[in-house]
């Protein structure tokens, strides 16, 4: 396929995902989460490595990079491979840099899922073996030079992110403590309040003194039954039952409907899923009859073809024959007329002897 092409085929296809909004999970580029390489091709000979990195260090820290070059001349061959340190910096250099102008020449970029490295040989020099194995991204400082730089260095003002997430954990530390203090003060609340241990029994108990109370006579008026205060307390009694039992029947009544209501819901499922069954059946009937009928039709179509060809061989033989019997009648005429006119040639051969002698 022609490159270009490539490049009209992946841009309409990122302006048909940004139309549509297709989320990150489901886009293309989802496909390629697993690698950080980029593949860039039709750019100008003379651009190097450093233009390279200059141009696409604007979406991401180039970590690596691969420019193919001829092993005779080492000019370059006008595409490379690039490898970001973040896998989303891919996606953000293929959506822009895919179709640019550079020089007069449009790029393609595009995704590369599985790199290989290439081989080392020993035309390699020790710059390029050293980039293949290192990369090109920034290195860690050492101690002497960290601690030069904190000497030098500018006081630089904290994000708000920071401290928000300063103030976060504060309130998490206090609610801690809350809890610790709380819980504390309830295991003390359970030591207070569990009753303490009974004391030893002694020896000899000692001998108590039962007190009898006095009954006094007001207390036996409402202890008659007879009398109308007490007549209303067992009215009373008796409504507060009827009005339980009532109650009780109700209950039963309602549970009972409500089993009734589950039976017949139960007994509707049941005959919902006997008539699907019977769909489901007679549809799979009427399915087999259809290809039944349909593999009859298919038979009779494939007999009547076959009836049809030996009737066109039977019509080609008879045509045939029919030919052949022209052929020998022509020749059976020819060979008349030859000797038709042979015996005519000898007749006036004759005739002119006869009239020279």
């Amino acid at each position: 396929m022609n490159p270009l092409t490539k490049v009209r085929l992946i841009n309409e296809l990122n302006e048909r995902e940004a139309d549509l909004g297709v989320n990150e999970s489901v886009s293309w580029h989802s496909e390629y989460k697993g690698s950080a390489w980029v593949f860039v091709g039709g750019f100008p000979y003379e651009l190097t490595e450093g233009d390279i990195i200059c141009v696409f260090s604007q979406y991401g820290e180039i970590v690596n990079i691969n420019l193919v070059r001829d092993k005779k001349t080492g000019k370059s061959k006008g595409f490379c491979f690039v490898c970001y340190e973040d896998q989303r910096s891919t996606v953000l250099a293929v959506d822009n840099f895919n179709g640019i102008k550079i020089k007069g020449r449009t790029i393609r970029v595009d995704h590369v899922k599985d790199y290989r490295p290439p081989k080392d040989s020993d035309d390699i020099d020790d710059m390029t073996k050293r980039l293949r194995e290192e990369g090109c991204g920034p290195k860690a400082c050492s101690s002497s030079q960290s601690e030069e730089d904190e000497q030098y260095s500018v006081p630089v003002k904290k994000l708000k992110k920071d401290k928000k997430e300063k103030k976060k954990k504060k309130k998490e530390k206090k609610k801690k403590k809350k809890k610790e203090e709380k819980e504390r003060g309830s295991r003390t609340l359970h030591s207070s309040s569990s009753p303490p241990p009974p004391p030893p029994p002694p020896l000899h108990p000692p001998a108590v003194r039962v007190k009898e109370e006095r009954q006094e006579v007001t207390y036996d008026k409402y202890n008659q039954r007879d009398t109308p205060g007490g007549q209303r307390e067992r009215e009373a009694e008796r409504h507060w039952k009827e009005m339980d039992r009532d109650r009780d029947e109700e209950r039963r009544t309602n549970r009972e409907s409500e089993t009734d209501r589950e039976g017949d819901r139960k007994r509707e499922r049941d005959s919902y899923k006997k008539t699907e069954g019977d769909r489901d059946r007679k549809d799979r009937e009427t399915n087999r009859e259809t290809d039944r009928d349909r593999r009859r039709e298919t038979d009779r179509d494939r007999k009547d073809r076959e009836a049809d060809r030996d009737r066109k061989r039977e019509t080609d033989r008879d045509r045939k024959d029919r030919e052949t019997d022209r052929d020998r009648r022509r020749e059976t005429d020819r060979d008349r007329k030859d000797r038709e006119t042979n015996r005519e040639t000898d007749r006036d051969r004759r005739r002119e002897t006869d009239r020279h002698q």
